[in-house]
């Protein structure tokens, strides 16, 4: 697994998080699932470890406990989030808010298509 790709991933997280006030859900697991090859709950363990949030606590040591949970991959996840999140805010707030509206629902739409069509 790569590094850089897993600050990357939690970068543009953060950037989507700043931008959009999304989570790990509709970002890290995807990319974790179609970019890393992680499984669906391990993509899902993971990002939870990596917001490391008092809701999402309990819900990471469950998935630890069954093995489906990447300490390393959530702590570099967690650095790329801490930066990107700012990035993501001030690019939000400099945009109007009809085309950051517009921007959310085709990355949705996008991320849809493309989970939908994985075998």
């Amino acid at each position: 697994m790569s590094i850089l790709l897993l600050l990357a991933i939690g970068l543009a997280a953060g950037v989507m998080s700043g931008l959009f006030g999304i989570g790990g859900g509709v970002v890290i697991a995807p990319a974790l699932m179609l970019l890393v090859g992680m499984t669906q709950t391990k993509a899902n363990g993971t990002s939870l470890g990596a917001l490391l949030l008092p809701v999402g606590a309990l819900a990471a040591w469950r998935y630890h406990q069954a093995g489906d949970l990447d300490i390393r991959a959530s702590l570099l996840l967690a650095v790329g989030l801490f930066f990107g999140a700012y990035l993501g805010a001030t690019f939000a707030i400099s945009l109007a808010p009809v085309v950051l509206r517009r921007l959310f629902a085709g990355f949705l739409v996008a991320i849809a298509i493309k989970v939908w069509s994985m075998p």
